[in-house]
């Protein structure tokens, strides 16, 4: 990742016009967190997205970062610069028609891409467990003075969700959590108890319990595979599913004809042969739709019944060799 390729492309970027630092559709913290710190570091950057998620507005509110939300046919601005994408692998992911003839600079970690490129375009995908690592550097070297405190805040946010509680981080994502820390006035503790409590109601418990009460647990080839379905909090429900022991879990919904999967696997089985997100993939050439993500964390969503895109991945589950390590 060359951070001055990136320093150099907003520079000229900014000098032509407004630059959107637009956030994947997912909302989370990561694209959220991500989004808004770069946006800080040149005021003509400005973060935008179609979704925030409930962890990102709540610190978006507590931290008054600015953010737009965008409806699905948003009106750009009439002088265009540039757009700057974050934690996307395709153009589908941000859920908005990116404009015709603007270049565009993607920064993505995800192991899987489906940007197509042209003259004046950039693209950064960088060895991380996060985007907001990724950002992070680039502030560092290039903007020091942006990292205020809740540019910080965002940040290491971004960083410890992503990593699942640095449950999949790697020596470099510890790293930049520690260097995130450094020059904080903040204590680390209280903030990251106040990330994890995340408010729920009675509908989400509900929802939840329900989704558990559906699971099934099968063998698909060599991998032991506890699926089921959910309407809301899927990322949740998968990450208890592999908490209780799930060599892979599997969590669907349909909703207006369309059907997402979201998949988890921990640390043991992405070190025997499991990536999710290269399966997503191969999911979303099989049945259309768009797919991908890590290894251990991914998702599709396409066009099509919920029963037929959860009999797909098995397929493709079933096919995937177990390695000895």
């Amino acid at each position: 990742m060359n951070l001055d390729d990136l320093a150099s492309w907003i520079a000229e970027a900014t000098s032509r016009g407004a630059v959107p630092v637009l956030a994947g559709r997912n909302g989370d913290m990561d694209t959220i967190g991500s989004a808004i710190s770069l946006a800080a570091s040149n005021p003509g950057l400005l973060a935008c997205g179609l979704h925030v998620g409930r962890l990102a507005s709540r610190l978006c509110e507590e931290l008054q970062a600015p953010f737009r939300k965008l409806s699905e046919n948003p009106t750009w601005p009439s002088k265009l610069g540039g757009i700057i994408i974050v934690d996307a692998a395709a153009e589908s992911q941000t859920g908005v028609k990116i404009p015709e003839g603007i270049p565009i600079c993607v920064i993505d970690h995800h192991d899987t891409c489906e940007w197509e490129f042209g003259l004046g375009d950039l693209e950064l995908r960088g060895n991380a467990r996060a985007t907001t690592q990724m950002i992070f550097e680039y502030l560092e070297k290039h903007s020091p003075e942006t990292l205020t405190n809740e540019v910080r805040k965002l940040l290491l946010a971004g960083l410890i969700t992503d990593t699942g509680r640095f449950r999949h981080a790697d020596e470099s994502s510890l790293r930049t959590a520690a260097n995130l820390l450094q020059n904080a006035d903040f204590e680390y503790q209280e903030f990251v108890e106040s990330i994890q409590t995340e408010t729920m109601n009675a509908s989400d418990r509900g929802a939840i319990v329900k989704a558990l009460t559906r699971c099934q647990s099968i063998e698909s080839g060599q991998w032991n595979l506890v699926h089921t379905y959910a309407g809301i909090l899927e990322g949740r429900v998968a990450g208890l599913l592999v908490q209780a022991g799930a060599e892979v879990a599997l969590v669907s919904r349909n909703r207006d004809g369309e059907t997402r999967l979201t998949a988890r696997a921990p640390r043991s089985s992405t070190i025997s042969g499991i990536h999710l997100g290269k399966m997503m993939q191969e999911l979303a050439e099989k049945m259309g739709g768009e797919g991908g993500g890590h290894d251990g964390a991914a998702g599709w969503s396409g066009k099509c019944d919920r029963i037929a895109g959860e009999t797909a991945f098995i397929n493709i589950l079933a096919k995937t060799r177990r390695t000895e390590n």
